[in-house]
């Protein structure tokens, strides 16, 4: 071979060997493994919650939640799942490859196996669940009205993505007045809150301010922050719950994000989240991320005390069981912390009677639940954002107070999660409505519908 030959030979196996490097350094840096285990374990966990604590069909979880993720459809060729009712196991494999498995335990939930709960927290799981009881009747309201409004917000769309509306409970002046339930739902049916899981975190932290034993201006009691010299140790609890901590939590739900990693891969999901480094300073940007509400779940129970079984019963104790919220369950991760930035399940009317308590500013038959103007500052606007603490708001940046989602009352604020989970509040109607179902249009969630049916009984409640 000649001179000139075998110097091209050296630049083409040099180049060869810099893109492997490069792809390999790409394959290490966005590890599609660790991916497809996030996919998989979201496929397991999706599965068990809708069949064994909400009671449906497989299939129709599948179809409903699943299928038409758009991150998911490359994946579904070779997917497969199992569900084995004796074990109360759902299992999902890529490939053959990737293995999750999700267990379902009564009156707890469904757990990964990083996530498994302990026999003490099974048992005050237990002991916290009502017994099960007999469907109750949906309220029926025969006004012609409210029967519109209703059939609009379940109606499915001609083209695009379906609503798969399960459950709406309308409430006015503090009592249910009409209720609509999807086939397989019930009164009784625990069904997932997702990010409404957020504004349930916000009222367990109400209470313990009420208590005197959070403040919300002061810094977080985060051990990994304590040093003084620590850049996140001036973070507070209230831009933690008003998510403008600063720290670098990406949430995108491509299953390559921090907080993809935290929810189906760590065990210690608030340590994980704690560990992030800080990106901006406290206070300047709003940014969402869930890996905030899983220090904030962190913090719940360290302050509570007891683990899971400790903060199981001060729920229950402290809100739940005044509340009448007979069907709620919570679920931890592996070192006891609240997953309550997604994983806590309670029936359309528990949802309900939770959003009546602020908008009675947090009293219950004179009894002060929450701390006197909480609700306000809930509601109140966060930096530029559309977010409060724990919950969405409706108020504008312009002078003229004008307000940033079209139709909705300019006093409405709402929890909201993934695939259209929302508890409606508005204040000036007296008015609360839930609306649950597996709208997957994101970003918006069917918003447009929400918007319809709050000003189709703004107008019957006047």
């Amino acid at each position: 071979m000649s001179k000139r030959l075998k110097a091209i030979a050296r630049i083409v196996a040099a180049f060869v060997c810099a893109i492997v490097i490069v792809v390999a350094g790409l394959i290490l840096w966005k590890r599609p493994d660790r991916a497809l285990r996030v996919a998989t374990a979201n496929v397991a966990q999706t599965l068990c919650a809708d069949v064994f604590v909400s009671g449906l069909v497989p299939d129709r979880v599948f179809a409903e939640n699943i299928e038409p993720l758009h991150g998911m459809r490359i994946l579904l060729p070779r997917l497969r799942y199992t569900v084995d009712a004796t074990r109360r196991t759902v299992t999902a494999q890529w490939h053959g490859r990737f293995t999750s498995e999700a267990t379902y335990y009564p009156g707890y939930g469904c757990a990964l196996p990083t996530m498994t709960p302990d026999a003490a927290t099974l048992q005050a799981a237990r002991e916290a669940a009502s017994p099960t009881t007999a469907p109750a009747a949906p309220v029926i309201n025969n006004d012609p009205a409210i029967v519109a409004a209703l059939a609009r917000a379940f109606a499915e769309p001609a083209s695009g993505p379906r609503r798969n509306v399960h459950a709406i409970v309308l409430m006015y002046d503090g009592k249910i007045i009409a209720e609509r339930y999807a086939a397989g739902f019930d009164p009784n049916t625990p069904q997932l809150g997702y990010s409404m899981s957020k504004s349930v975190v916000n009222a367990l932290l109400g209470i313990l301010v009420r208590q005197g034993k959070l403040d919300m201006l002061a810094p977080a009691p985060v051990p990994a922050w304590k040093a003084p010299d620590d850049p996140r140790h001036s973070i507070t609890l209230d831009q933690l719950s008003r998510m403008t901590s600063g720290l670098d939590l990406t949430e995108d739900d491509s299953g390559f994000d921090p907080v993809s990693t935290m929810l189906f891969l760590r065990k210690d999901m608030a340590a994980y989240a704690a560990h992030a480094a800080l990106r901006i300073p406290p206070g300047t940007q709003w940014k969402y991320t869930s890996g905030n509400t899983l220090i904030l779940g962190g913090i719940l129970r360290d302050t509570v005390g007891g683990g899971a079984p400790g903060l199981i019963r001060f729920a229950h104790r402290e809100l739940f069981d005044p509340l009448g919220m007979h069907h709620v369950l919570m679920e931890f991760d592996g070192a006891q912390t609240l997953v309550g930035s997604t994983r806590i399940y309670a029936s359309a009317r528990d949802w309900a009677r939770f959003g009546q308590l602020y908008l009675d500013d947090g009293v219950l038959d004179g009894h002060r639940i929450l701390p006197e103007g909480w609700s306000a500052y809930v509601s109140k606007q966060t930096l530029d954002s559309i977010y409060g603490s724990g919950f969405w708001t409706n108020t504008g940046t312009e002078a003229d107070g004008s307000h940033i989602i079209d139709g909705m009352p300019g006093d409405a604020y709402f929890a909201s999660g993934m695939n259209g989970q929302r508890i409606a509040i508005v204040p000036s109607r007296r008015l609360v409505i839930v609306r649950l179902g597996s709208t997957l249009d994101p970003p918006n969630f069917d918003m447009h519908g929400l918007v319809r049916l709050i000003n189709d009984m703004t107008a019957t409640v006047r």
